[in-house]
């Protein structure tokens, strides 16, 4: 005799229980309509900033921001290395800008060892910093536009960046990390010619950043996409503890070349970007008026600077001795 087979609706299924699973897992009840999207890493290297996003259709609805943050362990390795082997190092954090990265480093060495640097070094630093400065916002600028779809804002910073980073290589023998400045001043005296060349590059470099405002910054699709978007008011800027353009753009007026100047910036005319509103677009926009403002100091200091002179006071070395 046949066995008679059970239906579909008479087989019973035991729900699933937590006990099976590994310590430290369970289950959650979530909300079909509910998707976690990974936004993020964007580059293959360690260390970047990925967003884990649950969306509800278009809408965001969370996000879990994961910053990224890896340790190199940079400053105990600086304890078993002298001042100059140092150098090197400090630039790799933030390689588009290693001159403003190494600047306070070398600052507080010659605090420490008393000495007084040159005045012609100083106004180079100040030069080699600016461009540095509009070298790293383009790099940005450029990553930003394509980021945003502005396939336009993506190639025009990308090729004018080379401009400036053409000067940094006739100036400091290298085009990316430097080590162009040391305790003392500078590695090398500016080239012949240096500050014609320049001054020219400079000029032209200003003229075409004008130009961004009308195909990016005053665009409607940029404009619809970054306004009233991630809004960081005042209070929270300030508490969280944002600096430079992220600061700025929430309406701080605080730039530390003014209020606490180091070598020749308080002998130069610097004015602060400020921006109120806090939003993306704000915070897009402040790092462009700033390149503006670099050209500016550049030239300043370019017609201030000692026509001649030492760019680097010779160390004294170390007492022979135990300790």
């Amino acid at each position: 005799m046949a066995t008679k087979l059970p239906v579909t609706s008479e087989i019973q299924i035991d729900k699933p229980s937590s006990n099976w699973l590994p310590p430290g897992l369970g289950l959650q009840k979530v909300d079909e309509r509910i998707m976690t999207l990974n936004v993020g890493p964007q580059h293959p290297g360690s260390g970047h900033m990925r967003l884990i996003v649950q969306i509800d259709g278009d809408y965001i609805v969370a996000c879990d921001p994961d910053p990224g943050y890896v340790h190199r362990g940079e400053e105990k390795m600086a304890e078993y290395r002298n001042y100059i082997l140092n150098i090197p190092h400090l630039e790799r954090p933030v390689i588009h800008d290693s001159c403003n990265v190494l600047y306070p480093y070398v600052l507080g060495v010659e605090e420490l060892l008393g000495i007084e640097v040159p005045e012609r070094a100083k106004y180079v630093r100040v030069i080699a910093s600016e461009l540095n400065r509009c070298i790293y916002i383009m790099y940005w600028l450029a990553i930003y536009g394509i980021f945003l779809g502005h396939s336009t804002m993506f190639m025009w910073p990308a090729g004018d960046r080379e401009l400036l980073i053409d000067l940094m290589e006739k100036m400091t023998g290298a085009r990316v990390t430097h080590a162009h400045f040391v305790p003392g001043g500078v590695r090398n005296d500016l080239p012949p010619n240096f500050e014609e060349v320049c001054l020219r590059q400079v000029n032209y470099f200003e003229k075409r950043i004008k130009e961004y405002a009308a195909v990016f910054y005053d665009n409607p699709i940029l404009i619809s996409r970054t306004q009233d978007t991630g809004v960081l008011s005042r209070q929270d800027a300030i508490r969280l503890g944002t600096t430079g353009s992220v600061l700025r753009a929430s309406g701080v007026d605080f730039d530390l070349r003014k209020k606490e100047p180091y070598d020749v910036y308080d002998e130069l005319d610097i004015h602060t970007n400020v921006m109120k509103e806090g939003d993306a677009y704000a915070r897009s926009k402040i790092p462009w008026l700033d390149m503006m403002e670099s050209c500016n100091i550049i030239k300043q200091a370019l017609q201030k600077m000692p026509k001649s002179g030492s760019v680097r006071v010779k160390l004294k070395p170390n007492p022979k001795g135990k300790v």
